[in-house]
């Protein structure tokens, strides 16, 4: 079997893996509950919210955008929104906390945007960094506002706040290593390629780990404007996220005091951390187990679900257009 017969047989395999957890996804779906739910709602309110929705994945595409300007390179920033909704789509229907994609994103900014193989990996690894950064500190803010909560048991808060506080330690301690102590994480990593250094792409290794480093100090010390700006589009996502909830509540008609909304906000957001594709099951159980906690009625709950499911459904769905589009023959689209 020719190398080329096997990348074919090997992307036929995919597909058809990729269309079978979305099969799964799909028969796991309140799809019943999401029709109805589509139904009760105005043209209006749909159009502002899958509005909202896209200016929260602009948001964060910009940030990518951002960083990979600070390597000193561009990327249209159309290209990196279809990259970064194939990537996410992969990720959604792949077992793990919204991880997946990745290795397929830099694959096509590789090939299709002709960024450098460090930088692409680079720009891919401090987006992911800003988004777990952020998202583990916002959820630790959170958690730490409902300490504050009389009717909430805060032993259990608190053993999830310790938690979420040594993950940011270890991140933390990661971008520290790898910029103060290159020398010390590269020779891990070579330590764990040297049985495959005969590769003539993996015996290249050490090169391109030095030019991630180096550009990676360069960029923090000559592009502090971006990097903090790539910061504040972070919490604008967040608050989107925020105000969408907020939404989907108003459309359930569901009125919360703070404290209220704060613990749905976290057990979603925690839900959606376990390696589930897509939350399934995690994340309806985080949704009636705070409703349940809060006394409020399980028929609000489940239109809850139905319609942040019923936004997954078009998000991935259009993260499959954007997919299929990459099968198409590669065209460079750098500005």
């Amino acid at each position: 079997m020719t190398s080329t017969t096997k990348i074919k047989l090997i992307s036929w395999l995919l597909w058809l893996l990729a269309f079978g957890l979305v099969a799964w996804t799909l028969t796991q779906l309140p799809l019943d509950e999401i029709a109805t739910s589509i139904r009760s709602l105005s043209a209006m309110q749909w159009i502002f919210w899958m509005g909202l929705n896209l200016v929260i994945i602009l948001l964060l595409t910009w940030r990518w955008q951002l960083l990979v300007n600070a390597l000193n390179d561009k990327v249209n920033l159309w290209r990196l929104l279809l990259i970064r909704q194939a990537g996410q789509t992969v990720s959604f229907i792949t077992p793990g906390p919204q991880f997946g994609g990745e290795p397929l994103q830099i694959f096509w900014l590789y090939k299709r945007c002709s960024l450098p193989l460090h930088k692409a990996i680079l720009s891919l690894g401090m987006d992911r960094f800003y988004e777990l950064w952020i998202n583990f500190s916002m959820l630790l803010l959170g958690v730490f506002l409902l300490f504050f909560s009389p009717a909430l048991d805060a032993s259990a808060w608190q053993k999830m706040g310790a938690v979420l506080l040594v993950l940011l330690l270890l991140l933390s301690l990661l971008a520290w290593a790898i910029l103060r102590q290159p020398q010390w994480l590269s020779a891990r990593v070579e330590r764990l390629a040297r049985r495959w250094q005969e590769h003539p792409r993996l015996s290249r290794i050490e090169n391109h780990w030095q030019a991630l480093s180096s550009d990676l100090r360069t960029a923090i010390r000559t592009q502090k404007p971006r990097l903090l700006m790539a910061v504040l589009l972070s919490i604008a996502g967040w608050i989107g996220l925020i105000g969408e909830l907020a939404l989907i509540m108003a459309f359930v008609d569901v009125q919360l005091d703070l404290s209220g909304f704060i613990l749905i906000m976290v057990a979603m957001r925690l839900a959606l951390l376990l390696p589930v594709p897509g939350g399934i099951g995690t994340l309806e159980a985080s949704v009636l187990w705070s409703f349940q906690t809060l006394n409020l009625p399980a028929s609000a709950a489940i239109g809850l679900i139905a319609l942040m499911r019923a936004r997954d459904a078009i998000v991935l769905l259009a993260g499959f257009a954007c997919l299929r589009g990459f099968k198409t023959p590669t065209v460079t689209a750098q500005s």
